[in-house]
């Protein structure tokens, strides 16, 4: 199943995000093979809003929000809100993924 993790950081906390990065980079790499997707939302100036969006492969809502929780993002106390949805993969870098398209 896929699900679409979205995250909102805490207020005034990128300093906490920048300590936390490292090991949040790391975390994403070794977890790559269940990405997706996943990168910080963005103003439109290109300034980080505080937060991001994830979207992974998990076995059920458990599983996904186990990932997300064994985040450095997460663990470091980060996010003030997560949000975990199922998703549909309908389209991704141009390929249907929809059973009933041509």
């Amino acid at each position: 199943m896929t699900y679409f993790i979205e995250t909102f950081d805490k207020p005034d906390h990128q300093a906490r995000r920048q300590e936390l990065r490292a090991a949040h980079l790391d975390f994403l790499q070794e977890n790559a093979h269940r990405l997706l997707a996943c990168g910080a939302k963005l103003a439109e100036d290109g300034k980080d809003l505080g937060g991001g969006v994830y979207i992974i492969t998990a076995d059920d809502y458990d599983d996904a929000r186990a990932f997300i929780e064994a985040d450095p993002f997460h663990q470091g106390d980060l996010f003030a809100e997560v949000r975990i949805t199922r998703w549909r993969k309908a389209y991704v870098d141009g390929r249907c993924f929809l059973p009933e398209a041509p």
